[in-house]
């Protein structure tokens, strides 16, 4: 399969949406661009950065086809990677008047869509029709500061259809990116959703005084909770190990850049959620995430101590040290 490297689009105008936007003009000589903000767009075009984020991300702006207009972006445009965070991805859908078929789809949205409870592949090929082969996930670990940094970072681009993961991946690849190609798109996207809500514990932790070795210990039972979750909605051969699974919950539990920890972190010293998500610039979709996984966890009877304490300091409004000294007696 041959794409036209003239035919790929970003649609978000967030931090990752702004990094994948870099990552694609260091190989690509046009990069379509949607994204809300007409006065974000103007001041892109005049200083080659984004005002809101990522602003030491140095791009193009000859590079770009930047536009405020969903419907151009999604007619001219055959390879489309979404980057809306997920809590809006339904409002921005309902301005399409141009149809998604023959669109191949590209996930980066780390969460899950509110309104359907599905992870964004699953929400493409049930109420949009897009064939699985068409539809793939683009996941870390990786964090967008350091793109804008570029700092060494590691991607992996997931897909039924090789030759589109391939694809995706020589455009994103470059000196400060390595990219590795995988078929387990259900698999990975859940990883991407799940890691943020362990994140979200981590901070929590972090916010109630508790230190590293706890920490390094509730990381531990994360991922083997991760197993469990993962497999019991998709079975199949995979290693829990990998970056893509391991590698990107280590990073978003534990680095400064991760949103869903810093959330988390104001919720253990005492913020409320409504009062810790105004004082944040930035989505932190572990909280969407929490409620839909929980749900899911609880249809398919796996194991999620960790899930399921979130879900009750943030949902239920139970009180953080009370919940976590309970989970600290589940934990090993």
């Amino acid at each position: 399969m041959i794409i036209d490297d003239k035919k790929i689009a970003v649609l978000g105008g967030g931090s990752w949406a702004t990094a994948i936007v870099k990552m694609l003009t260091e190989n690509l000589e046009n990069v379509g661009w949607y994204m809300r903000s007409a006065t974000s767009i103007s001041h892109i075009k005049e200083n080659n950065h984004n005002p809101n984020y990522l602003q030491a991300a140095d791009i193009n702006a000859n590079q770009l086809d930047l536009t405020n207009d969903i419907n151009k972006i999604v007619a001219n445009y055959e390879v489309l990677i979404f980057a809306i965070p997920s809590a809006f991805l339904t409002l921005e859908l309902e301005k399409l008047s141009t149809s998604l078929d023959e669109k191949i789809i590209f996930s980066a949205i780390k969460g899950i869509v509110p309104e359907t409870g599905l992870i964004v592949g699953e929400h493409f090929h049930e109420k949009y029709n897009i064939p699985l082969e068409n539809i793939g996930v683009i996941t870390g670990p990786c964090h967008a500061e350091e793109v804008a940094m570029e700092r060494l970072s590691y991607l992996t681009i997931a897909c039924l259809d090789s030759q589109k993961a391939g694809f995706v991946s020589n455009c994103l690849e470059s000196w400060y990116i390595k990219t590795k190609t995988s078929d387990d798109i259900i698999g990975t996207e859940y990883a991407a959703m799940l890691k943020n809500i362990y994140a979200v514990a981590a901070g929590i932790a972090h916010g109630l005084g508790y230190g590293d070795n706890y920490q390094a210990v509730l990381m531990s039972n994360a991922i083997r909770e991760m197993k469990r979750f993962i497999k019991k909605v998709h079975k199949m051969k995979r290693n829990i190990n990998n970056s893509a699974y391991l590698g990107d919950l280590l990073v978003t539990g534990y680095s400064v850049f991760s949103r869903n920890r810093q959330f988390g972190n104001m919720v253990g010293k005492g913020y409320t959620v409504k009062s810790a998500q105004m004082e944040m610039s930035m989505v932190a979709e572990g909280y969407y995430a929490t409620k839909s996984a929980y749900k899911i966890a609880q249809e398919k009877k796996a194991k999620t101590p960790i899930i399921e304490t979130v879900f009750n300091i943030i949902y239920n409004h139970k009180d953080p040290k009370k919940e976590f000294k309970k989970l600290s007696d589940k934990l090993d």
